[in-house]
């Protein structure tokens, strides 16, 4: 049996098609592609979305696509801007479009005589979305045009088969037919599985049914379809395309979706476009199948043709879980020529795209079609790999592999395995396919909601289920790693998992999962929801309980020097991408680091120095906080002193640890910023002991911490104004700081400090501080007998402090933007307090991110950039940095190059994150200049 039409033979050489036709003049909404000709090509993803442009794009360098058209992005906006209604003359457009696919297939949309045209309606985002919004396959179908598909192509259970899967398709995203809050399956299914055991007694695959029943299960569909709306099932094919089409409008913003786009920052102005295509079949029998693969293993990055398939089945069947797929590479025995075929456009794909292209692929009576092509998704390590692979093979160049490594996933390099010597004595109790790398371990849940709250709670999270969907991502996203019963390594649980940067291990057919009890059974284990499992998904294996971490190679190679480490791939590789960032950044990234342990750290990532050192943090360590509290508590200058000079010696030690580790770096150094409150104790059993320390009653130490309360500390007594109050405080940590620089210059080590005077808004505040510093620094030198390099500048973080930077910048030598406070200062939004109301504004739509996570780039940076002008209007070369933790995130350090830093500073381990930032930010700069 074939499924015949009479489709023209590609072109090889691109050809745009003529206008489509249309009956309404004006804004062209829709766009053809077919027979080798489109309307549209790759470099219009804004407007024909993703999908829409590389099918066009696929169409016209020559590759089997089946035709179709492509109702473009501002239809979604016109859709949500006008009352969920379409432009007056989008019908007409879409008439035509459906015309050209007719001409093409020699087939008719609706027909019940003939070979009727059966489309598939996809949405189509410009950024890749996977499972987050809605599909509809097989539209066309009624119970007459159903009849004549049997009769065309003489095969009654496929075309009972189709239609049975467009109900269910269309019931589910058109109609409405979901699950309720008290049902753990979708109707749908739950119908098939009990049919299945009303007929055969067990639970059959699906290419299994016969004709009969998949003609019984019509009837069934199209009942519950009744029941739960209430309306029949709608049976004109136009009908059914524009409630297809509005559905998928409708999916941009459902709620998965927006969780989706709030995760990735896509916008939600963007819209989506929907693609009308003429459907090829991969359910025809044993000569078809669908599937989907990648052009190079997107987990680990291997150059291998990595994917899967299944035979007699549709597309969704491949990634939706409910049959677990047999390897791509075992196509080449079961469809030799196929197969063939498929590498050579492997090969097309990623000589024309120049990137590892994830393909969706049927083939219909041995004949193969391609559905889909986009940028894969993929895994820090497959990143990190692909590029500099891609490089060797001189497909690209080394500026593009930078920007080939997303920032924020950077981390995951670094992120612990399983110690070796810890799995060697865990139990391994089942093995699935290695979907997304890395070790973790957490206790399970099988539902996303409860998943949330345990991680709310503090819990490691893993995530446990039959097979994933779309509505699972808030629990994906909240845990640690994902393990499925079902499905394969193109998964949505996989799919979504590489994307994350989550450990996943799919298709664990020895995982067997009772929703109900709330149980899993494993190798004759029962693991209720809440005990531990631990899952490996570089190897796809799963252990009983809890199982010990190790450090990454690249840590270990890096940090402890371990030469084993270091000889591996992934270390090397590494290097290399770092060594290309050095080479193109213009951004220095320094390190917040106030041990020499964290520095040397820092050092060994690449950081060129110290961007803020919390001097505050050294007075935490052994006995130095019974000196803090007696200074705090004394009565008199002279008392403040002795105590104090108690502390000088442990700061003069620290200050040196880390002038020594800086290896001649720079290091910024604030001064005493925290309420003093915070260094006292308020548990009268920790009273009473430090009464018993220092010898006074415990009564005084009750007065003065009364004395310290405030009502609102982030704006009260701290910062500058602890200095200005007791300039001895300002004193003696000068005073550490200079007699440790001369001790490490005698020694052979340069040290640079940078004294940073913290909090300051008023010019006033910043020169008495200076002027005491310097006087200091004067004092040290002469005693030492040597001259000290060194700079006086201030931590930019409150409004009035970058309103009145010229002023400022008078005194200060550097200005250090403390975005932390700023942030909280400009939008009068505590840091710690923000946790209660931040969702809900994220949810809505208020901030697009977490402004204490990335930049306020609007409202705060806005800020920065007036302290840059006007701070530079009297101090052209002032140097400028930033020191918050948003120093560590890849967009606020790409927003940092753009206002012209001179520097970011963020902790240790975040450092790589930000070189490749940095470099990323300056790349883009240079591209961009290529093409003006």
């Amino acid at each position: 049996m074939a499924v015949k039409s009479k489709a023209k033979k590609p072109a090889a050489k691109a050809k745009a098609s003529p206008a489509t036709k249309s009956a309404a003049k004006g804004t062209k909404y829709v766009y053809t592609w077919g027979a080798g000709r489109a309307d549209g090509d790759g470099s219009m993803k804004p407007l024909l979305g993703g999908k829409g442009a590389n099918l066009a794009e696929m169409t016209r360098i020559g590759l089997p696509v089946p035709p179709g058209f492509t109702v473009t992005t501002e239809v979604c906006t016109y859709f949500y801007a006008n009352k969920k209604t379409y432009p007056a003359s989008l019908q007409a457009q879409m008439e035509a479009g459906m015309a050209n696919m007719e001409k093409i297939m020699g087939t008719k949309f609706g027909a019940t005589e003939g070979m009727p045209l059966l489309v598939a309606v996809r949405s189509g985002a410009r950024d890749s979305m996977p499972g987050m919004m809605d599909t509809i396959l097989n539209l066309g179908l009624n119970d007459k045009s159903v009849l004549a598909l049997s009769q065309a192509t003489k095969n009654e259970r496929f075309a009972w088969d189709c239609y049975r899967r467009f109900i269910q398709m269309y019931g589910d995203v058109v109609l409405g037919v979901q699950k309720r809050e008290n049902e753990d399956h979708e109707p749908f299914e739950t119908a098939i599985h009990e049919f299945k055991h009303e007929v055969y007694h067990a639970d059959v695959e699906d290419s299994k049914l016969t004709a009969a029943d998949q003609q019984e299960l019509v009837k069934r569909f199209k009942a519950l379809v009744k029941e739960r709306t209430g309306k029949s099932f709608p049976d004109n094919p136009w009908d059914q395309l524009r409630g297809a089409a509005g559905a998928v409008f409708g999916s941009w913003m459902n709620d998965r979706a927006n969780v989706y786009r709030r995760k990735y920052n896509i916008p939600t102005e963007w819209g989506t476009a929907v693609n009308v295509q003429a459907m090829v079949f991969g359910n025809t029998g044993d000569t078809s199948g669908s599937g989907v693969a990648f052009t190079r293993n997107p987990a680990n990055g291997t150059d291998e043709f990595y994917g899967e398939f299944l035979i007699n089945a549709q597309g969704e069947d491949v990634v939706a879980g409910v049959r677990t797929p047999e390897p791509v590479l075992k196509l080449k025995d079961q469809m030799p020529k196929s197969y063939a075929e498929l590498l050579k456009v492997r090969a097309t794909l990623e000589k024309h795209f120049k990137d590892v292209q994830d393909i969706e692929f049927t083939i219909q009576e041995g004949k193969l079609f391609m559905l889909q092509t986009r940028n894969g998704k993929r895994t820090a390590a497959a990143a990190l790999k692909f590029s500099i692979d891609m490089v060797k093979e001189k497909l690209i160049d080394w500026q593009t592999a930078i920007l080939r490594n997303p920032a924020d996933q950077l981390e995951q390099l670094l992120a612990p395995i399983f110690d070796l010597n810890e799995v060697k004595k865990a139990t391994v109790i089942a093995t699935g396919l290695p979907a997304g790398p890395g070790a973790a371990t957490g206790k399970i849940y099988f539902n996303a909601d409860r998943s949330v709250q345990a991680a709310e709670k503090g819990e490691k999270v893993l995530l446990v289920r039959v097979e994933t969907s779309p509505e699972d991502l808030r629990g994906m996203i909240a845990a640690e790693g994902i393990l499925t019963a079902r499905g394969g390594v193109s998964s949505h649980a996989a799919l979504v998992a590489r994307q994350m940067g989550k450990v996943c291990v799919c298709g664990a057919a020895a995982v067997h999962i009772d929703y109900e009890a709330k149980t899993a059974t494993i190798a004759g284990q029962t693991f209720k929801e809440g005990d531990f499992l631990s899952i490996d998904g570089t190897s796809g294996t799963v252990y009983a309980g809890q199982i010990k971490t190790a450090p990454s190679e690249i840590i270990a190679g890096l940090l402890h020097g371990d030469k084993a480490a270091q000889a591996t791939e992934k270390f090397k590789n590494y290097a290399q991408l770092m060594k290309w960032c050095s080479q193109a950044t213009k951004l220095s990234v320094r390190t917040n680091a106030d041990t020499p342990e964290q520095t040397q750290n820092a050092i060994a990532f690449g950081a060129v120095g110290i961007g803020l050192t919390r001097t505050e943090h050294m007075f935490f360590e052994g006995d130095r906080i019974d000196a803090m509290r007696e200074m705090i508590l004394a009565d008199s200058l002279e008392a403040r002193q002795t105590a104090l000079a108690k502390l000088l010696p442990y700061q003069r030690d620290d200050f040196f640890g880390i002038f020594k580790a800086l290896k001649g770096f720079p290091a910024t150094i604030r001064f005493l910023d925290p309420p003093l409150h915070e260094f006292l104790p308020h548990a009268k059993e920790q009273q009473a002991d430090l009464a018993r320390k220092l010898g006074i009653p415990v009564e005084k130490i009750m007065s003065r911490v009364h004395e310290l309360h405030e009502f609102n500390p982030m704006l009260g007594f701290r910062g500058c104004r602890l200095g200005i109050r007791y300039p001895e405080i300002t004193a003696m940590q000068a005073r550490a700081v200079f007699e440790a620089a001369a001790d490490a210059n005698k020694q052979g080590f340069k040290a640079k400090p940078e004294i940073m005077i913290p909090l300051v808004g008023f010019k006033k505040e910043l020169d008495l501080q200076v002027e005491l510093v310097h006087s200091v620094a004067k004092a040290v030198q002469a005693e030492k007998k040597t001259k000290i390099a060194y700079s006086v500048g201030t931590m930019i973080e409150i409004p009035r402090g970058a309103l009145t930077a010229d002023e400022i910048a008078e005194t200060a030598e550097f200005f250090s933007f403390g975005t932390n406070d700023l942030t909280q200062t400009c939008l009068g939004m505590s840091r710690d307090d923000s946790g209660s109301f931040l969702p809900a504004y994220a949810e809505s739509e208020i901030v697009k991110k977490n402004p204490f996570a990335s930049i306020d780039q609007t409202g705060v940076g806005q800020l920065m950039q007036i302290a840059i002008t006007k701070g530079r209007s009297k101090r052209p070369d002032i140097k400028l940095g930033i020191c918050g933790e948003h120093g560590g995130d890849p967009d606020s350090v790409k927003f940092c190059h753009k206002i012209g830093l001179s520097y970011v500073s963020c902790s240790p381990y975040r450092v790589p994150v930000a070189r490749l930032a940095a470099a990323q930010a300056a790349v883009s700069d240079l591209m961009a200049a290529k093409k003006k």
